[in-house]
């Protein structure tokens, strides 16, 4: 736990801040333009010089990981999806892959059992509450639009109806507010309490939970126990988004605190492990067909060389090779 000790204070000391900051010292431009403004500006810049620093590394052969029969000889089975060898299946593979996860869901756990035997059993609660907190996250991003958005489109209407369904008070609980924070307890509680993955586990690692942890626990705060002014809020999301700041009075603190974890994990986000938002599809390990017994992959960047092949080296030496008894092609 040494190694959550300093995240953890992190966190807590970026909470105590917007609360200083507004509630003591009105810096209400600062924290409700300025730095969003600044958050924005660092998560694309930081996005898009990743992708590109990846999208122009070389990738001189084919080295997707694959696993499942490849495509050979017709009486056997090919496995598309795990064994691609067009774009068409690749697609398929990286769509399984992006929206369910599914190397996590064939993932396995070795355990060494007694004899000593290794035994390999499914780990599929991880999978369960991975996909769980990235769904859950996706969606409650998509429902923040209609802060940002005049009028609202349908689409975000309708999933904001159907994410609160449940009418079990007043206002509705969103289902999604529920499994992100659970979800991402469970993936917090999985660096804590099995011995492996927390002798792994890093500084870096438990940061961006305890954040995520910080704005759900905020914004559950805003809307089911710290009411803040809706109206007020939308107010400011539009100017924002129109590049005509004006903050509004009377929002409320919390709103600040939520505001400003949410940028923090913005300007955090490109130059941390997040990006495998971004780098899922730049991978060559996923993105690229397994056909090189197919099609001959010539390395673009190998340098242009001389070739002097055999018929000319024969040219060369044959009197040698005749002197020598040696047997050649051509003769005299």
């Amino acid at each position: 736990m040494d190694r959550a000790a300093l995240p953890f204070v992190a966190v807590i000391a970026l909470v105590i801040t917007p609360l200083i900051g507004v509630g003591a010292i009105s810096l209400h431009y600062l924290f409700g333009v300025i730095v969003p403004y600044v958050a924005a500006l660092i998560f694309f810049a930081g996005f898009i010089m990743k992708v590109v620093n990846w999208g122009t590394s070389p990738v001189p052969f084919r080295i997707p990981t694959t696993c499942g029969q490849q495509k050979s000889l017709p009486w056997f089975k090919h496995s598309k999806l795990e064994n691609p060898v067009t774009g068409i299946q690749v697609i398929g593979r990286m769509f399984l892959e992006v929206v369910f996860f599914r190397s996590l869901f064939r993932n396995l756990k070795p355990e060494i059992r007694g004899g000593p035997r290794i035994v390999y059993g499914p780990t599929k609660w991880l999978w369960f509450f991975a996909l769980m907190f990235h769904w859950c996250f996706f969606i409650i991003f998509f429902r923040h639009l209609r802060l940002f958005t005049e009028p609202v489109p349908g689409v975000v209407t309708f999933v904001d109806r159907i994410d609160s369904m449940f009418q079990i008070c007043i206002p509705p609980i969103y289902l999604t507010d529920l499994g992100l924070l659970l979800g991402i307890t469970c993936l917090f509680l999985r660096r804590v309490i099995v011995p492996q993955v927390r002798y792994l586990s890093l500084p870096s690692d438990y940061f961006p939970l305890f954040l995520i942890i910080g704005i759900a626990v905020t914004g559950m705060l805003m809307r089911y126990v710290i009411r803040v002014d809706i109206i007020k809020v939308k107010e400011l999301a539009l100017s924002l988004a129109a590049f005509s700041p004006k903050v509004p009075q009377g929002i409320g603190v919390i709103f600040y605190t939520h505001l400003f974890l949410v940028c923090v994990l913005a300007m955090y986000f490109p130059f941390s492990k997040l990006m495998h938002l971004g780098g899922v599809f730049m991978s060559p390990t996923r993105n690229l067909a397994n056909n090189n017994r197919i099609v001959r992959h010539i390395n673009p960047w190998n340098p242009k060389v001389k070739l002097h092949p055999y018929e000319e080296w024969e040219d060369e030496f044959r009197d040698k090779l005749l002197d020598a008894g040696i047997p050649v092609e051509k003769k005299g």
